[in-house]
């Protein structure tokens, strides 16, 4: 049966050549079945039994659940995932087709190459090796839609309580390192609505834009109180950030500013639940802005992720550190790994590409990456599997 599948390249060509690019605008958004209806007929060829998941109210985009087992138990076994989506792309910056997999200098140049549809081939490569063998716990190969904007498909994979599983990798670029820690993340928005009217004259509105300026100082004290209260060393930032990133306001400088945003992001800590967070956000900036004149508005532009952290003294993180020589790492990107931990799997992230090269121009896998992988997989195959 592995006989009739194409070898690992052309698997990348056709992933990288089916567009499947998730973004806020939806005039860029589009669908992943293209890519997960080539995964599900390859894997199918292998023996997996395969489920497509359509997400709620969304047909076009979809999760799949490919399982191999011996019939043994159902539950239980290792989950090796990742996403099938991609970031949009700045087509004039492209040396080659973002979507034609250009294979040249010793890498696979192409669009997801690394970040990460070129996790799938490298799985299905080392999969190969277990075909007909005698598995005590099933293998489950899971493909996952739209995780570059909302993280819907991993939400949706908690929603259903599937799979049910002992262990999670996911191939997100680590250079092939290990991952068990990471930040979590969160893009927030603060609305301030006031009145418009002349400016030669105050009393004629109400300036949002100056009552930005108080909730902007009541967000800096708040970072700065975090930072005061949460550490954690095992990260390059060891403090949890927060970002500023635009503002916009107002229309004229003779005009009294009415309407005001800003956005913000936050990367916490492992501890720092982001429910708790938003609650102490909302009540600090409402008590900064009371004018009976204005009115704020605070909330999540998207529902945010998680901080990820798994013990490292963890049977997947042991075994990991053996296969690949390396010492588990934390990163500062979030990934879906909380999702698949809070369905009560050991977790881990690890995959062959490198975070540099993700949502760049030219992006790129390097070929050297790939056989290292397939045998690091292949041993947390042989390890939990078989």
């Amino acid at each position: 049966m592995a006989d009739t599948l194409p070898n690992l390249k052309q698997q990348l060509a056709q992933l990288v050549a089916s567009p499947s690019v998730s973004a806020t605008d939806p005039k860029l958004d589009m669908g992943n079945r293209g890519v997960v209806e080539l995964l599900a007929a390859w894997l199918e060829t292998l023996g997996f039994a395969v489920e497509l998941m359509p997400l709620p109210d969304q047909p076009h985009k979809a999760n799949l659940i490919a399982t191999l087992s011996s019939g043994g138990p159902a539950d239980g076994g290792l989950v090796l995932a990742g996403h099938t989506d991609t970031v949009p792309y700045d087509e004039g910056l492209w040396q080659s087709d973002p979507f034609k997999l250009d294979d040249r200098d010793s890498r696979f140049y192409g669009l997801g190459s690394t970040d990460m549809k070129g996790f799938f081939p490298i799985a299905i490569e080392a999969a190969k090796t277990f075909v007909g063998k005698p598995l005590r716990q099933p293998l489950i190969i899971l493909a996952t839609a739209d995780e570059e904007t909302s993280m819907a498909g991993a939400r949706a994979l908690v929603d259903a309580g599937r799979p049910k599983a002992r262990y999670a990798v996911i191939g997100e670029p680590t250079g092939l390192k290990p991952i068990h820690m990471h930040k979590g993340m969160m893009m927030e928005s603060v609305r301030i609505s006031g009145k418009s009217g002349h400016s030669s004259n105050p009393a004629l509105g109400a300036n949002a834009l100056e009552a930005m300026h108080d909730a902007i100082a009541t967000l800096l004290r708040v970072r700065a109180e975090w930072q005061a209260q949460y550490r954690n060393p095992g990260f390059a930032v060891p403090v949890p950030t927060m970002n500023l990133g635009c503002i916009h306001g107002g229309d004229n400088p003779n005009r009294i500013c009415g309407h005001t945003e800003l956005q913000f992001d936050v990367r916490p800590l492992p501890g720092m639940m982001l429910d708790d967070l938003r609650a102490e956000l909302d009540r600090r900036l409402h008590a900064a802005v009371q004018d009976e004149k204005l009115t704020l508005d605070y909330g999540p532009i998207f529902l945010g992720t998680e901080a990820f952290a798994q013990d490292r003294a963890s049977e997947l993180v042991k075994v990991a550190e053996k296969l690949t020589g390396h010492s588990a790492e934390s990163v500062a990107f979030a990934t879906e790994a909380p999702y698949f931990k809070s369905m009560g799997m050991e977790t881990i992230v690890l995959g062959p590409g490198d975070i540099d090269q993700a949502h760049q121009p030219d992006e790129y896998l390097g070929q050297e990456r790939i056989q290292p992988m397939v045998k690091v997989l292949e041993g947390l195959i042989n390890q939990f599997c078989l």
